[in-house]
């Protein structure tokens, strides 16, 4: 199994099958209500390795999802395209499509033992946008 994830703004990042390791899809609705909510907002969380640039390979986009934590929300830029791709046995078991996501927390952890760090990004769909979030899946991945 393996993930891509591609953030659109006013610049392309694109994290493939080495960097991912970990995403966790959720809906989240009020835990106090008695009947279905209007109030429904979708978040992911994607764990990760930073990985260092060797041998003149170019450096992963995980600087720049760091720095997109930091756009302030006065930015309209703060909302970007996110397409996350959940890939088993070259197919797109489930596509995941927030195109007003904004980041609710970046992490970077690093160690003097592990070698590479980790990142954990967190993103929410913007909740009035909620219904143009896309959930697919079932067809061939394009490599």
């Amino acid at each position: 199994m393996g993930f891509r994830l591609k953030v659109e703004g006013a610049e392309t990042i694109e994290l493939g099958l080495d960097n991912i390791q970990k995403v966790v899809y959720d809906t989240d609705t009020p835990d106090d209500s008695n009947a279905r909510s209007t109030d429904v907002g979708s978040t992911l969380r994607i764990i990760g390795k930073i990985i260092t640039a060797t041998d003149g390979d170019k450096a992963d986009d995980t600087l720049k999802l760091a720095l997109w934590s930091l756009v302030p929300a006065e930015k309209a830029d703060c909302y970007r395209k996110l397409t996350l791709e959940v890939i088993a046995a070259n197919q797109v078991v489930r596509e995941v499509v927030f195109p007003n996501a904004f980041v609710v927390d970046y992490k970077e952890t690093f160690g003097d033992t592990e070698g590479v760090g980790q990142f954990e990004l967190y993103v929410k769909q913007k909740r009035d946008k909620t219904e143009l979030a896309k959930l697919n899946g079932g067809y061939p991945a394009n490599d």
